[in-house]
């Protein structure tokens, strides 16, 4: 019986640092494979998400055959390839995720197990759902450039600029996100309680706006109040939730 089965038949068994080592290798090829996968399944879909990605800009500009502008020779590739790797990495994430968990779960006790089932799976539901409002709000934020622009300035955007700009908002939505995730962990660790963190709701919205408007890379008002809303409900809600948990 090798070191990996017997973690699998004993949960109280030992690994050794070989079947550690062993372990990840194994988790490391299967989260390899199914990046793989996913970039595959990237490059079969890449034209129809590019057009997607960049029908705000059509609609800002009210052309719809509107296009974007390389500057250089190498630029769309360069794009076009950062964007399989991020698509692979996406639609890979239930497998990565997995084998991050299958490596991750022997070590843990079952009272840990139950808290962190319940994190894990809100915080990807919390990062889908951001990344879900950053598509929401893009178009918005592309009509407000076009107005700020007005009729002085003709827009024409390169891949680089444009779809980098694209990403980063779905990111930045995406972490934000996970607010609540972190207060409630925060609760349930004793390093605040829900008591305090109701007391200073009001400085709270202060910083959430702070955040927001720092981390939002278009900088716009759409985009800032897009993000900075939910967060705030989120603060409100992370409380319930830890109090409940606390009990």
């Amino acid at each position: 019986m090798t070191a990996v089965d017997s973690q699998t038949t004993d949960p109280e068994a030992r690994m050794t640092l070989r079947g550690h080592l062993v372990e990840l290798r194994q988790r490391l090829f299967k989260a390899a494979v199914g990046v793989f996968v996913g970039c595959v399944i990237a490059v079969i879909t890449l034209n129809r998400v590019i057009d997607f990605m960049v029908g705000p800009y059509r609609d800002a500009t009210n052309d719809p055959t509107r296009t974007l502008k390389t500057f250089g020779p190498t630029e769309g590739i360069t794009i076009k390839i950062k964007l399989i790797t991020y698509l692979g990495l996406f639609f890979a994430s239930p497998v990565w995720l997995y084998q991050l968990w299958r490596f991750i779960a022997p070590a843990l006790h079952r009272k840990e197990k139950r808290y962190a089932i319940p994190f894990v799976v809100g915080s990807v539901v919390l990062f889908m759902f951001g990344g879900f409002v950053a598509v929401l709000t893009m178009p918005q934020a592309m009509k407000f450039f076009e107005q700020v622009n007005g009729s002085d300035f003709e827009s024409f955007y390169s891949p680089g600029n444009y779809i980098s700009l694209y990403t980063l908002i779905v990111l930045a939505f995406g972490i934000c996100f996970e607010f609540p995730v972190v207060l409630v962990a925060l609760q349930l660790a004793g390093a605040v309680s829900s008591r305090q963190l109701l007391k200073g709701w009001r400085f709270a919205i202060v910083i959430v706006a702070v955040i927001a408007a720092v981390a939002t890379p278009s900088q716009d008002p759409f985009t800032l109040f897009a993000m900075a809303v939910p967060m705030w409900l989120f603060y409100f809600g992370a409380i319930a939730i830890g109090k409940v948990l606390k009990k």
